[in-house]
């Protein structure tokens, strides 16, 4: 089964994110989390982790939105991965954008 690697992108980084929530706001977010974990169920290969940039390597200037976390999904095809993000949490957060890379064999291996 085909897997995607899904980017968690938004202006606001997780650790000013964290940083501004109160305890109970925190709380919610992650219940929002565990919900839409629960609805993806064994569709979640890695529910990943949020992310901190801490270096850009080579030439680009501005890489766009930053990645602010990821998570790895199975699913039959790109559809069924869009399906599986319908109403993800992440959506709620300022400006969330989600982008979704699939993972390619590697000639030769």
């Amino acid at each position: 089964m085909p897997k995607y690697l899904v980017l968690y992108r938004s202006p606001v980084s997780p650790r000013e994110m964290m940083a501004n929530t109160t305890p109970e706001q925190a709380q919610a977010g992650m219940e929002g989390w565990m919900r839409w974990a629960g609805q993806a169920g064994g569709a979640i290969a890695d529910l990943g982790s949020p992310l901190a940039s801490v270096a850009m390597v080579g030439k680009a200037a501005d890489s766009g939105t930053p990645i602010g976390g990821f998570s790895v999904l199975e699913a039959e095809s790109t559809e069924a991965v869009k399906k599986l993000l319908d109403g993800h949490p992440h959506f709620d957060g300022p400006d969330g954008t989600i982008e979704v890379l699939e993972f390619l064999p590697i000639p030769g291996a």
